[in-house]
């Protein structure tokens, strides 16, 4: 099996919110490296976030363009696997 390369992951978060800091958990265990977007301090952030995702709701996930919104880690690990 081959793993594709990623470029580009973005992890778009509200502090304060548990499935955020699951999320950043999560990613930081499998050891994957992330640009974290603060979007309760980023306004421009937010505004993309609601763009990729038609939602206002955290987390956000966009790993190279394909998004991953309002997710628990059980679905993070299942879109996870396309890129394994």
């Amino acid at each position: 099996m081959s793993v594709m390369k990623m470029e580009r992951i973005r992890l778009f978060v509200k502090p304060w919110c548990g499935w955020c800091q699951e999320a950043q958990e999560w990613l930081d265990e499998k050891g994957v490296r992330y640009e974290v977007v603060d979007v309760t301090s980023d306004r421009a952030g937010r505004e993309e976030m609601r763009d990729l995702s038609g939602q206002t709701l955290a987390p956000v996930i966009d790993v190279d363009g394909k998004i991953l919104a309002d997710f628990d880690t059980g679905q993070l690990a299942q879109f996870w696997k396309q890129f394994e």
